[in-house]
């Protein structure tokens, strides 16, 4: 790409600082402590955060930083970067290596940079707003197949109706529209293989911001669609959105409202 910005540079440093720390604990037995929500964190998790801020404070002092683990520090700034210094800790709390530092910067609450590193198999993809997507210093783009040939994901937050939902379309999706729906655990790499066309859409239903922004920009970015469920143009920090090559993206929008109608009560 062109001459990366500061920004980016300084994201790309504290992603593979972050990535050094997951190394140094994966595959080990490592201590897991369980949140409110039952969800895992790790120490892992922690140091990754902390090393994550301390670089991006090092450059931008002035800047906000929401992660996952300690909440909103520095509020006030137009420029917000949203930190999940491991995506995927249950994968990567059981030795599964798919599971992703996931950073983007979001000014004014539009996403600007994106980046999304896995350190298990040394992959980064990054994109700067009208840059276009890389992985690996390679540019990327989404794939062109069709329906009939193609791979999804789809990844939900905690929340009953998403879960609902979510088992729903496991079960409706292969059986009408495409030939393998997939669950990676790891939202951030859900994307980001769509960005790249080894997946062709990716459902998201009701995460945070630090596990999609990152990675959805990056799709943007690489030539994809994305949109709310219902067909309407996504705009952050919506968490119910489908992001696809656009190839077959209008039949997704139309099982996923079947399935949305399924559920609710009838009169």
């Amino acid at each position: 790409m062109e001459k990366k910005s500061k920004e980016l540079e300084v994201a790309i440093q504290a992603a593979l600082a972050a990535g050094k720390i997951l190394e140094k604990y994966f595959e080990t037995e490592i201590l897991k402590d369980f949140k409110e929500d039952k969800s895992i964190v790790t120490l892992a998790d922690k140091e990754s955060e902390e090393v994550i801020k301390k670089v991006i404070f090092g450059s931008f002092p002035s800047h906000s930083i929401l992660g996952e683990e300690t909440g909103m520090t520095g509020a006030g700034s137009d420029h917000v970067w949203h930190v999940d210094p491991v995506d995927g800790t249950r994968n990567f709390a059981n030795a599964i290596p798919l599971f992703a530092v996931s950073i983007a910067l979001v000014y004014k609450n539009e996403i600007i940079l994106g980046i999304v590193y896995n350190p298990s198999t040394r992959s980064m993809f990054y994109a700067e707003k009208g840059k276009g997507a890389y992985f690996n210093d390679k540019m990327i783009f989404v794939s062109k197949d069709e329906a009939s040939h193609g791979m999804i994901t789809v990844s939900r937050g905690k929340a009953d109706i998403d879960e609902k939902l979510f088992r729903e379309l496991l079960y409706s999706l292969p059986k009408k529209v495409v030939s393998s729906v997939r669950d990676l655990g790891c939202a951030a790499l859900d994307l980001v293989y769509v960005a790249r066309g080894g997946l062709e859409a990716n459902i998201q239903l009701g995460l945070n911001t630090y596990d999609f922004a990152a990675g959805v920009f990056i799709i943007q970015e690489a030539g994809g669609k994305v949109t709310n469920l219902n067909g309407t143009p996504w705009e952050f920090p919506e968490n119910h959105f489908i992001a696809s090559n656009g190839v077959f993206h209008d039949l997704l929008v139309e099982e996923v409202q079947k399935q949305i109608k399924n559920l609710k009560p009838s009169a």
